[in-house]
């Protein structure tokens, strides 16, 4: 029989004897990811239990009669089927294929791509930002630029200047594209092939961010003369709109925290301007 610090004890050694670093410490005693319910010995006082959870560098461990001891995460403490090892918790893993923020499957890292000669024109650096955010991925695998308009007033001098063709396709985002609105009348003014305007009935690119996302209930309404930003820096207590910006912006994850009829209209943009070009 062995007794403790007996060479033929299996579990000797534990908290004695050289250690040459931590290479040294895993190979001697490989990690092990324990999950609820597995059977552990704790080799130094030889508590025997099942793992109930994982926390602040411990695990606890339960054992048949009931009782609960919590034991630190010492590489080679614990012992599993006879072999000393080093417990940690379960590392999660993807349950399925990738996918970017936009839902889309996510591709393999491959070699920049040269920009194609389509486009995708939005309004402002928030619009491009918001895209980008939630988009960025899907556009740099179809090798799409987004450019800044800055302004849709000379939406028609653009387009000309850009020449559309096969091959070289426009697409415009815009905010308030809503009956009887400048956006509207503009959009309805464009009659090309290869331009298509489209866009969301928000009045800015923050509207079109879910309000339950950033933790109100609605977009607070505007007083009609009120620059609908300083309306809503005051009604959300911010003053800053650069920084109110960066916080809403900061909320968005996916195309799950944006309107339905933001997703649309990007989607639809995409599709337009990666149709392969006619022969």
């Amino acid at each position: 029989m062995s007794t403790p610090g007996d060479r033929r004890d299996p579990y000797y050694g534990i908290l004695s004897g050289p250690v040459d670093g931590p290479a040294r410490v895993a190979a001697a005693y490989p990690e092990l990811e324990a999950a609820p319910g597995t059977p552990v010995v704790h080799r130094a006082s030889g508590f025997r239990g099942t793992v109930v959870r994982f926390e602040a560098g411990a695990v606890h461990l339960r054992a048949t009669a009931g009782t609960e001891r919590a034991f630190a995460l010492i590489p080679g403490s614990f012992a599993v089927e006879g072999r000393a090892v080093s417990l940690v918790p379960v590392r999660s893993r993807p349950s399925g294929p990738a996918r970017t923020a936009s839902g889309s499957l996510s591709a393999a890292p491959a070699r920049a791509r040269v920009a194609r000669g389509s486009r995708i024109l939005v309004e402002g650096v928030h619009d491009a930002e918001l895209v980008e955010k939630v988009w960025g991925d899907d556009l740099r695998q179809e090798a799409v630029v987004v450019e800044r308009l800055d302004g849709i007033d000379h939406l028609p001098a653009v387009i000309a200047e850009f020449v559309p063709g096969p091959g070289r396709r426009l697409g415009v985002l815009v905010d308030h594209l809503v009956p009887g609105s400048k956006e509207d009348r503009l959009a309805r003014s464009v009659s090309h092939p290869h331009v298509l305007v489209t866009g969301t009935p928000f009045v800015d690119a923050w509207e079109a961010i879910r309000p339950q996302v950033v933790g109100i209930p609605a977009w607070p309404r505007i007083p009609k003369g009120m620059e609908w930003k300083a309306g809503i820096c005051a009604a959300l207590g911010e003053p800053d709109p650069a920084r109110l910006w960066r916080r809403l912006l900061g909320k968005v994850g996916s195309y799950a925290d944006v309107e339905p009829a933001l997703v649309g209209a990007v989607e639809r943009l995409i599709d337009f301007v990666t149709e392969p070009a006619e022969d």
